[in-house]
């Protein structure tokens, strides 16, 4: 397969005046895709819910070590659903520092979030990204630039990071995961992180936190605890250290502190399919 650079061309304009989940999460992460709006908004989650930052930077960092990590072990084709705006270090490059022949593509179904890709994705070689929603398998996977980048022949990195979280029970999101399994060759990963409150009493600020996602219209966020996440990779061996907060995962830098761990709500973990 040649070498492919796709992104989309036609999107909706960013609108600067109203905060937006996608930009308001870049903040979290320290990125620079937000607007004063974003900002605002992000502030007042933080001034309820602290723990918020740690928690989005620490599902982040997992993200990039579990990437670093499957491209070590022979993993050459990655598909990213969910990927949100693509702060620096984002999939693509932390695949291609490792091995600049890895083919990524993202999806996700929000057009502000295609229009800040175009701007990071345009020219990149071996990437492509398309809208999507995650909770129709049979269009991502039929998706003409999944044909162009993607062999269903060989292993594939699927990477579920901080996305399921916004997909209700009502939409049976262990009957998606596996829907993509599936598809999938024995030898692909699945990269998943998710959010939790097993780590969080009610008085931390976690249930105001989701009344204000509400008053900014962003996506509600479905805290699930350790079974229900660990149920995602039925179909998968779980690679040590197994499922855990993100920051125990691997890490490759020094272990954090209880007092730290204490503020991380979420879970973790990398899958092989059998």
């Amino acid at each position: 397969m040649s070498q492919v650079s796709t992104v989309v061309s036609t999107v909706a304009e960013p609108d600067a005046a109203r905060p937006h989940p996608a930009r308001i999460y870049d903040y979290y992460l320290g990125g620079g895709d937000h607007f004063a709006a974003d900002r605002d908004a992000a502030r007042r989650m933080i001034d309820v819910f602290p723990d918020i930052v740690p928690t989005a930077r620490a599902s982040r960092a997992f993200m990039r070590r579990a990437v670093r990590y499957m491209v070590e072990n022979g993993i050459r084709q990655i598909v990213d659903i969910g990927t949100g705006i693509p702060t620096a270090p984002s999939t693509h490059q932390v695949a291609h520092a490792v091995s600049p022949d890895v083919r990524v593509a993202y999806i996700d179904n929000d057009p502000i979030v295609a229009a800040h890709a175009g701007s990071h994705l345009l020219g990149v070689a071996n990437t492509g990204f398309f809208l999507a929603d995650l909770r129709d398998p049979q269009t991502v996977l039929g998706h003409p630039t999944i044909g162009k980048l993607i062999d269903f022949d060989r292993p594939i990195g699927l990477m579920m990071s901080a996305v399921l979280h916004f997909v209700p029970d009502e939409a049976r999101p262990a009957a998606l995961v596996a829907a993509y399994r599936d598809r999938l060759p024995a030898g692909s990963r699945l990269v998943l992180s998710h959010a939790t409150a097993d780590f969080h009493s009610p008085e931390s600020g976690i249930e105001e936190a989701r009344r204000v996602h509400r008053d900014h219209r962003a996506a509600a966020t479905v805290t699930r605890p350790y079974e229900q996440i660990l149920g995602f990779f039925d179909g998968f061996d779980l690679e040590d250290p197994g499922l855990v907060q993100p920051s125990l995962w691997r890490p490759d830098s020094p272990l954090p502190t209880a007092a730290q761990l204490a503020r991380v709500g979420g879970y973790a973990g990398v899958g092989t399919k059998l």
